[in-house]
């Protein structure tokens, strides 16, 4: 309600001064429904309310300002001198007690403009806005204003006045505190005319104790609008009333005020982006929130306009925000801006692609030179870090490691290495300072607002100089180089696996170099990690070889792998090293290892929590599969995703049944959905589970002590299904996970495997890709001795294209040395195909090393078809180059 309208006895022009001393009126009674019986419309109760709080507020200003006549003898008025002073929360409480008892109401003599503060003096009304900021009220005016009038000129200089300036809008669009009077409204009960005394001092009491909260805050120095905004996720800018406002604001033709808001943001943009250069202490930085809320709120920003000449100014400036800025930002954006998330990372993509495409990068001018393009990276982090927020989430608690039970006896022969006279520090990655600002981490997100496949920019993965970005990552401390290895997110897997592979190869180099040194100055040792292995005893050699390396110096495992197989010829350029790889995988995982069990239903392999193997076992397939990583090897295992979570450092729960059980997993979310009263009687189910080993042998286990007494109801099955997830997937295996683990650190724990890539992505690391697309392979292959045309050449791929998968399958066998599909898809798989003369009776040949195919020109199809299905068929064993 105006204040300056609240006399009800007559029009707003109305003379009252020549009213008598004692004029009053007599308050509206709202009176309950004849029929007591029947409920009120919700839009009758609405308005009953609403004119019962016109009458509390005039009720409330005869107490604090009076009617104006100094010859008033209304006992309940300021005018009369028998109405001592209060304080706003005693008069907000009195208004309400007048109103319940429909006390005398004074008729007001004059109008009285006030303040937003009604605490406040009362001053007369002044008709110049000194105020100026911009809100919905003033917004809304002034498009009145200009549809009257047929001009837009005042709305066009109050954009171009608002959004260029910081500091009117760090005052604009805020929310407005509520009046004393307000708040004891908002906690008055819906019927006002049946308060009690009780409930007037009771919200009285609550009003005096925030009160005297905001006056002690005040003496330690806080301001009302820092109050309002302590919480990490809470602003002072008022989101809907700015919602509503641009709704309002751009239902009208946006080309009458589009180049009026384009100039001022760029202006805004700039001016805030050199503050935050130039100056990083600021008063108010905790608000600087407000003004990147507003620009990124705008409707329009995806539109061609605004994106291309407004959004890299906000980029800009957003870059130079103080790091807590920048968390509050995501929080904020994570809370109240979730359904804004995808059209802003869209249109950043849009700016970094078209950048990307239409910029002439050289040597001299690289993709690190635009800086529209490393400033919409750095805001890409802040929308995928509100993604992962707003998401669904995973407690912070998986990701603490089991500790070792102090009973448990130790099995591992790989124990604590020898003293050694390499004592260089471990490299260690430190993690995202945004991440640890915001104590979040990638891996507790189950589902994200948006998938993490759309962040990807292919065209830019495309065009990183990785040797470039390495170095950058590497030494970004001391060089201050924008790097993109520091913003995973954006760059396709097969582009972080080579950031990967350049870590791995420097490591290798770097180990060469040490064995050189130590060789100068008389202790030799070498270069690489050797192996010599026999054939038939893979697995006993391998474990004894590694075990002494690992004893000796585990750094020794960063070096090049190189596999001899004894009394066979052949250099190690990689396709042994491979083949070696698939040997030691198809034995160790091989049922009658008794290492793993089967899992029938989802084709994936487990650990056998009953294996009668040694600890050293499981800590050399960790180390293999750690060697694989290192050395850019694809393996043929089948791990569900939890293993590759829990090497990555979190714990298996509930959801993670999903893909280890399907079945298991349906009837524990049964279990958790059922709305039945009669659950205990239906499922018969306690906190004892029962499981078999590999043999068929029946084990009991309580999750819970006497847990064959405690029956699952309602109120405990959470806690039952979580205590279930748990027991298989990470107690009951306890021992044999973490020697696994402890091997496949030995290799990775100075790499940046757990920075650049998720779970999922370290599989497609160890395991290729799942998609055999051969029409990408016959697209990307190179040539020797042919050329696509060839007779030769389109009879092979006419062939190959008619294989079955599982033929496809051996052809990459016995050309590349493994039948997966490497990170990136069949695209990436560097293939050439090489002509092996004339055409003869020899079936093709390979070199696995380098992916060549060495092929006759076969003079017709059908026996290039017959020596093709030879040559892969019976190609088993060391029969490639």
């Amino acid at each position: 309600m105006n204040p300056a309208n609240r006399g009800c006895g007559g029009g707003d022009g109305e003379d009252t001064s020549s009213k008598s001393s004692s004029a009053s009126v007599k308050p509206l009674t709202i009176k309950p429904s004849a029929n007591q019986d029947q409920p009120l419309s919700p839009e009758s109760e609405s308005m009953k309310r609403a004119a019962a709080k016109k009458l509390i507020e005039r009720y409330f200003y005869q107490v604090t300002d009076g009617c104006g006549d100094p010859e008033c003898d209304n006992a309940n008025c300021v005018s009369s001198g028998k109405l001592k002073h209060m304080k706003p929360n005693e008069a907000a409480a009195m208004a309400i007690q007048l109103f319940s008892q429909e006390a005398r109401l004074c008729e007001p003599q004059r109008k009285i403009a006030r303040t937003q503060d009604i605490s406040a003096k009362t001053t007369p009304a002044i008709e110049v806005d000194i105020n100026p900021s911009l809100n919905e009220e003033k917004l809304s005016e002034i498009l009145e204003s200009c549809k009257r009038e047929n001009s837009y000129s005042k709305l066009i200089h109050t954009i171009g006045a608002v959004f260029s300036n910081m500091e009117i809008l760090l005052i604009s669009f805020v929310k407005k505190p509520n009046s004393p009077l307000e708040e004891i409204l908002s906690k008055a009960p819906s019927n006002l005319q049946n308060l009690k005394k009780e409930d007037i001092r009771t919200m009285q009491g609550d009003l005096d104790k925030d009160e005297d909260s905001q006056e002690e805050a005040e003496k330690e120095g806080e301001s009302s609008s820092q109050s309002q905004s302590t919480g990490p996720d809470e602003i002072t800018l008022d989101l809907e009333s700015l919602r509503r406002a641009y709704s309002a604001l751009f239902a009208i033709d946006g080309k009458v005020f589009e180049s009026a808001l384009i100039n001022a943001l760029i202006t805004l943009t700039g001016t805030v982006e050199l503050d935050l250069k130039m100056f990083r202490n600021f008063k108010d930085e905790p608000n600087l929130v407000n003004i990147f809320l507003i620009m990124l709120e705008l409707p329009c920003l995806s539109s061609y306009e605004y994106m291309e000449r407004v959004l890299p100014g906000i980029c800009r400036a957003a870059s130079h925000l103080p790091l807590s800025v920048q968390a509050k930002l995501v929080r904020v954006l994570a809370k109240h801006c979730t359904q804004k998330l995808k059209s802003l990372l869209e249109s950043l993509q849009q700016i970094i692609t078209l950048k990307v495409i239409t910029s002439p990068f050289s040597q001299e001018y690289t993709v690190y030179d635009e800086e529209t393009v490393t400033a919409a990276t750095r805001m890409v982090k802040i929308i995928f870090y509100a993604s992962i927020i707003a998401g669904v989430l995973d407690s912070p608690e998986l990701r603490t490691e089991e500790e070792k039970d102090p009973a448990e006896p130790e099995d591992d022969h790989f124990g604590e290495p020898v003293a050694s006279s390499d004592s260089r520090e471990p490299d260690v990655i430190p993690p995202d300072p945004m991440a640890e600002e915001l104590q979040i981490n990638f891996l507790d997100s189950r589902k994200p607002v948006i998938p993490f496949a759309e962040f990807y920019n292919e065209p830019l993965s495309d065009v990183i100089e990785m040797d470039k970005d390495y170095t950058h990552f590497k030494n970004r401390d001391s060089l201050n180089r924008f790097s993109f290895l520091s913003h995973p997110f954006i760059l396709t897997p097969f582009t972080r696996s080579l950031g990967l592979y350049y870590d791995n190869r420097v490591r290798m180099y770097s180990e060469r170099r040490v064995s050189i040194l130590q060789s100068v100055v008389g202790n030799p040792t070498s270069p690489y990690l050797r192996l010599r292995v026999k054939r038939d005893r893979i697995i006993e050699d391998a474990l004894v070889e590694l075990e002494v390396v690992a004893m000796a110096n585990p750094t020794y495992l960063k070096k090049q792998l190189v596999v001899e197989f004894e009394g066979e010829q052949g250099i190690d350029e990689g396709g042994v090293s491979k083949e070696f790889f698939q040997l030691v995988v198809e034995e160790i995982f091989n049922p009658d290892y008794g290492m793993f069990t089967h899992q029938k239903e989802t084709e994936t392999v487990w650990f056998n929590p009953t294996s009668f193997e040694s600890d050293a076992q499981f800590t050399l397939i960790g180390i293999v599969l750690g060697l694989a990583i290192y050395n850019n090897v694809i393996l043929d295992v089948h791990f569900p995703m939890v293993v590759y979570s829990k090497l990555m450092g979190k714990k298996g729960c509930f959801h993670d049944l999903k893909d280890w059980n399907p079945t298991l997993y349906a009837g524990l979310k049964e279990l958790l959905e059922y709305e039945g009263d009669d659950m205990e009687d239906t499922f018969v189910q306690t906190f004892r589970i029962c499981y078999q080993d590999i043999f068929g042998n029946t084990f009991n286990h309580d999750l819970k002590e006497d847990g064959d007494q405690i029956l699952v109801n309602k109120n405990n099955r959470q806690e039952f299904v979580d205590l279930y997830a748990d027991f298989l997937l990470n107690k009951s295996i306890a021992k044999q996970f973490r020697a696994f683990r402890k091997g496949f650190r030995m290799v990775t724990d100075e790499s940046p495997l757990h920075i650049l890539f998720r779970p999922e992505e370290v599989e497609q690391l160890v395991c290729g890709s799942k998609n055999f697309d051969f029409n990408a392979l016959e697209a990307a292959t190179e040539y020797d001795g042919f050329c696509a045309d060839s007779p030769i050449i389109r009879n092979f791929w006419s062939v190959v294209h008619e294989l079955p998968i599982e033929s496809k399958r051996r052809l990459l066998q016995f050309t590349t040395g493994s039948d997966r599909v490497p990170v990136g898809g069949m695209s990436k798989l560097k293939f050439i195909i090489a002509r092996q003369g004339p055409d003869s009776d020899r079936l093709p040949t390979a070199h696995t090393c380098f992916n060549v195919l060495l092929l006759p020109e076969y003079e017709s199809r059908e026996k290039l078809l017959d020596r093709l299905l030879k040559a892969i068929n019976y190609s088993k064993g060391f029969g490639m180059l």
